[in-house]
């Protein structure tokens, strides 16, 4: 598709009329034709087409082209109609010669005489041959030349000649005269080009298009180019540049070609609709001329025509640029200085006419510009207007302006602090850069008691613990003696934060009473006392007896607070204090809300940390599946680098969940991840030792998880908090070892752990189990019977999968086989619900257990028997005698297999046969064991 006229039809029925008008000049009735239509509306096209067939009909042609840069030349469009090839060199030299003769210099009647005789000179050459004479653009002429149109076009009317010509609707001052004169002539005809309409579209496609993909393509291609054929032609260049690169589209999209094109349409057009373009542009939309005028510093109606020809040409429409393409490409064209001008007045300019916020902070943001001193509230203003908006980005460069524009004190430390804050939803890292100038303005004492504990808990995060503790300090020395109870309120809140979450740095933090009631006149910020409450219900999570009083001071936290930029952390903490508490009914059911609240808006970090703890909470559950996929999900949250020293209970949960589906190089791949130096000195640090360890002892590395398990005890010893929810490291280490071979020792760790008084089922229950392992084996079932009871109750079903499995293997070790292979079973479909394979197998291997085929073997005649017997079964009759094993009645078994009763009884007599049983009892335990990893 070379070219796209307007309307097919109009442009047919047009270039139909010129015809014949040029059959009627050929018999000697001259002729004049109009031509008028916007900027790429196909003028050009028709003229051309027009004469290459005026040149087949033998006419003789003459063609010239207006241009605005050839306006003031006199006669310009003359010469270019006499400078042609197919004119006879001797009319040539004769109309040059009166051209350059002084007669044109002299008055008005000698240049109309002159004027009298190049009309004369011309139409001489009519005897033998038509002339046509096509001028395009007509109105970017010089005066001269229209004057000798217009003189020209009254004397061909008896004559073989055809004029044709093609103009602007615009039109100038000077040339009202020439148009309204052209148009009195008898024998002249007016012609209206207009822009594609849908169904044009659709017929410009099929030139080129199958009518199935044209039909398909053309209500799009009408919206984005309004019917205008060089956006449209420009449009179908893109759509095939993208097909050719193998992207197949359904929508054609707006991209490189058209953006040229439209900057096409704008340079054809007067230099002042570029200018109005580019102010709409700037603006948005034109629907404020006086607005506009004002930007552009243009007239009101020299706007008003300028949009009116936007709307003309397809570019506008409504008011605004049909795509946003056109209007980046305007902008992106406009030189860089211009540009920010335009915006920075566009903002005073706005601002003084009442308009929002963000309108003004809009083009504040896009000038990049130094701000003045009355942006600043105004970028703060629209910072917060974006959030609601979730424009994340947008706030973001709100705020950084606002700072550009605030001189050093309280604001500025204001608005970096609220810019961390938000550059903190994004994710951890976006905020890295802006701490060093909070940090430095803690020192001095700068920051406002709300961004305390917000920016405190920042640095802890981003691993700078010094700093924060510096932070902190100083903030004490500047409250000084209790004078801002705000400021005192704030620093203690901080410092129980710090405190909770890095113990090292107790010695080094001020003594201010706690956060709560440290400063009984402070404002009810609920900032500071959202950090306050966590740290205290922290706490008392980790604290013997206190497990009670964790949830109520957890639910207060959660009830109270609601979820924002200030109080996530909190939030989270809360959460994992009910966690800790043993709670995990409250705490999935909280972290569900929560995640529910920021599911629909643009807040990473938010869905970050939440994941983070709803992983956590899968795993203690020991849904281990699940706590790996919320892992894996807060991961790709935020970036590894922007995890902080958080990293550190998001690993625990996700190696510790790899490691339980026995995924082992999984999670030794996930301790490859390169830590923070400052992790180890806080709580995430001793999560991730404990995860660090599991995984070992699971792989075999016995001495490696020794060492992790011992380090997490010096550290909660050197921080004077010896707490084994925080991380039961004795009962880790007597896991250990027990596998190293020292039951000596593995015992002694754990009545040690005894002694303490684990209030915690789930880990009491673990303990149990450990000492169990050490006992003498009638001691054995008593105290698993124990661990299975406590367990039975909570949440952890891991942990209850490995007592039932012990139960059944000490109730096996006692010549119980029934009984323990009852309990075996229950263990390994527990452990198959988690997806603990490893524990799975470890519970029922596909293949004979040694032990028991000993037992068999000490019946004489019985174990090689009983082996071959089993064998001799069909498949059908393995999956009916592995359910009627398990204690399944005929009829369950008939459902469980979609048969009949009948049937199912008929297999269990060929059964009993093959066995040498008599009755359901008596099939075979090792039958059951076998088939059931690969039948149930």
């Amino acid at each position: 598709m070379n070219s796209l006229p307007a309307n097919l039809f109009e442009w047919e029925n047009h270039l139909s009329a010129l015809r014949e008008m040029l059959r009627g000049a050929t018999q000697g009735r001259g002729r004049l034709a109009l031509v008028s239509g916007a900027v790429a509306s196909g003028k050009t096209t028709l003229l051309n087409t027009f004469a290459e067939q005026a040149i087949e009909s033998g006419a003789l042609l003459l063609e010239a082209t207006g241009s605005r840069a050839e306006r003031d030349l006199p006669f310009g469009i003359v010469r270019k109609i006499f400078d042609n090839g197919a004119m006879p060199s001797d009319v040539r030299s004769e109309v040059i010669a009166l051209l350059d003769g002084n007669g044109l210099e002299s008055t008005a009647a000698g240049r109309m005489h002159v004027m009298s005789q190049i009309s004369s000179v011309l139409l001489r050459m009519v005897d033998d041959r038509t002339l046509v004479v096509l001028v395009d653009d007509v109105h970017c002429g010089d005066e001269q030349s229209l004057q000798f149109l217009l003189h020209l076009a009254r004397r061909v009317r008896q004559a073989r000649v055809l004029i044709v010509l093609t103009e602007s609707p615009r039109l100038r001052q000077e040339q009202f005269t020439f148009h309204a004169e052209l148009l009195r002539q008898p024998n002249c005809v007016r012609m209206r080009l207009h822009m594609l309409t849908e169904p044009g579209v659709a017929e410009a496609l099929s030139g080129s298009l199958s009518a199935t993909v044209a039909a398909r393509l053309a209500p799009e291609c009408h919206r984005v180019s309004g019917g205008n054929p060089m956006l449209l032609r420009a449009l179908l260049e893109d759509w095939r540049t993208v097909g050719e690169h193998g992207e197949a589209q359904q929508r054609p999209a707006p991209g490189e070609a058209f953006a040229h094109a439209v900057l096409g349409c704008l340079h054809r057009g007067e230099p002042e609709v570029l200018e109005v373009a580019r102010g709409v542009a700037v603006l948005g939309d034109a629907r404020s001329p006086r607005l506009l005028g004002q930007l552009l510093d243009l007239s009101l109606s020299t706007v008003q025509q300028g949009v009116q020809d936007l709307h003309q040409c397809a570019i506008l429409e409504y008011n605004a640029f049909r795509d946003e393409v056109a209007r980046t490409a305007v902008l992106d064209a406009t030189p860089a200085t211009a540009r920010g001008a335009l915006h920075a007045r566009a903002a005073r300019l706005l601002h003084t006419d009442g308009a929002s916020a963000l309108d003004v902070a809009r083009q504040l943001v896009s000038a990049r510009q130094d701000g003045e001193r009355w942006t600043v509230p105004v970028l703060r203003e629209a910072a917060e207007f974006a959030l609601v908006e979730e424009e994340l980005e947008f706030a973001l460069r709100c705020l950084e302006h606002a700072h550009h524009g605030c001189g050093p004190g309280p604001e500025r430390t204001a608005l970096k602090a609220r810019l961390v804050s938000i550059a903190w939803r994004i994710g951890p890292a976006a905020a890295e850069s802006h701490l060093p100038e909070l940090i430095a303005d803690a020192e001095r004492g700068r920051l406002a008691p709300r961004d305390v504990a917000p920016i405190t808990s920042y640095l802890v995060w981003s691993g700078r613990l010094d700093a924060a503790a510096a932070a902190v300090a100083a903030l004490a020395r500047s409250a000084g003696t209790g004078e801002d109870p705000a400021m005192t309120a704030a620093v203690s809140a901080s410092a129980q934060w710090l405190t909770m979450l890095s113990p090292p740095l107790r010695d080094r933090l001020p003594t201010v009473g706690t956060g709560v009631t440290a400063a009984t006149g402070a404002p009810r910020d609920m900032a500071y006392l959202a950090y306050a409450h966590a740290a205290a219900t922290m706490s008392a999570a980790l604290t013997e007896g206190q497990a009670d009083r964790a949830v109520i001071e957890a639910e207060r936290v959660l009830q109270r607070h609601h979820l924002s930029d200030s109080t996530l952390q909190p939030l989270v903490v809360a959460l994992l204090a009910l966690v800790l508490a043993g709670r995990l009914d409250l705490a999935l059911s909280w972290c569900e809300r929560l995640l529910g609240e920021c599911s629909a808006r643009r807040v990473p970090t938010w869905q970050a940390l939440l994941s983070a703890v709803r992983a956590e909470i899968a795993l203690r559950q020991g849904d281990l599946q699940v706590a790996a996929h919320q892992a894996r999900t807060a991961m790709s949250r935020i970036s590894i680098q922007g995890w902080g020293v958080g990293i550190g209970l998001l690993l625990s949960t996700l190696i510790q969940a790899e490691t339980g589906m026995g995924h082992y190089d999984e999670a030794m791949a996930l301790l490859e991840q390169p830590l923070p130096d400052e992790l180890f000195q806080t709580l995430p640090g001793l999560f991730y030792l404990r995860a660090r360890g599991r995984c070992h002892l699971a792989t075999g590395r016995y001495h490696a998880a020794l060492g992790d398990f011992t380090a997490a005890g010096e550290l909660m010893d050197a921080w004077r908090m010896d707490m084994p929810l925080l991380s039961p490291w004795r009962v880790d280490a007597a896991e250990t070892w027990l596998a190293l071979g020292d039951p000596k020792r593995a015992r002694a760790l754990a009545e040690e752990q005894l002694r303490l008084g684990p209030e915690d089922a789930r880990l009491r229950g673990a303990l149990l189990v450990v000492l169990a392992r050490t006992d003498e084996l009638k001691r054995r079932v008593p105290r698993l019977k124990e661990a299975v009871e406590i367990l039975e109750g909570g949440d952890d079903r891991i942990q209850l999968a490995i007592a039932l499995g012990e139960l059944g293997r000490a109730y096996r070790s006692l010549g119980d086989f029934n009984r323990g292979r009852v309990f075996v079973r229950k263990a390994w479909h527990v452990a198959k619900t988690c997806g603990a394979d490893p524990l799975c197998r470890e519970l029922m291997p596909r293949h004979a257990d040694a032990g028991e085929l000993a037992a068999a073997a000490a019946q004489p005649g019985q174990g090689a028997e009983q082996q071959r017997d089993v064998e001799a079964l069909t498949e059908a009759e393995v999956r009916i005698a592995v359910l009627a094993a398990h204690g399944n009645t005929n009829r369950e078994i008939a459902s469980k297999l979609f048969v009949t009763v009948s049937t199912v009884e008929q297999h269990l007599t060929r059964i009993y046969r093959k066995l040498n049983v008599k009755r359901r009892r008596d099939l075979p335990a090792k039958l059951s064991d076998s088939s059931l990893t690969g039948t149930v």
